[in-house]
């Protein structure tokens, strides 16, 4: 029993009805948003992931760049008369520096947040290594890089690799 007193419309009528309808604009959860300003966001948001992407690929080739160079350059250094010490220390800071520029641009290309955190590990990680570094310093920096480590594998979203 039909209890709207309307006269039945067909699916045509429906889909004409329902398309005059339609709201000129979007609620994008921060107000109103435009037509115009529909028609421009969608470029401006490509051009920006295309630049994001054009980085990250400049900072991975520049982070294999920089790892052949260490390879090459210094390595070589651990065999010479000279202190092996600082020789490979300025290795390890090398590397993490690397480490840090290939991690930035996975962050710029995927923008996941367990990016983030392993860039913040790799980083508090690298100042742990650095001569000058208090007992306070490492202290703490050790504990900040265990509890991000915990946040990266036990509370964020995504399976660890």
């Amino acid at each position: 029993m039909n209890t709207h007193h309307e006269s039945p419309t067909t699916g045509e009528e429906d889909k004409q009805a329902h398309m005059n309808l339609e709201p000129e604009t979007e609620d994008t959860g921060v107000g109103k948003e435009s037509f115009v300003e529909r028609m421009f966001n969608k470029p401006v948001a490509e051009a920006i992931h295309l630049f994001l992407s054009l980085l990250a690929v400049l900072l991975l080739v520049a982070a294999a760049i920089a790892a052949y160079d260490t390879v090459a350059r210094e390595f070589p250094k651990l065999w010479a008369n000279v202190d092996e010490y600082d020789v490979l220390q300025g290795i390890v800071e090398t590397l993490l520096l690397i480490a840090i520029a290939a991690e930035f641009g996975l962050l710029l290309l995927f923008r996941r947040p367990s990016a983030a955190v392993e860039v913040i590990i790799f980083v508090v990680a690298r100042k742990l290594v650095s001569p000058d570094v208090s007992a306070l310093d490492l202290l703490v920096g050790a504990a900040a890089v265990s509890g991000l480590i915990i946040v990266r594998f036990y509370y964020l979203p995504g399976k660890p690799k």
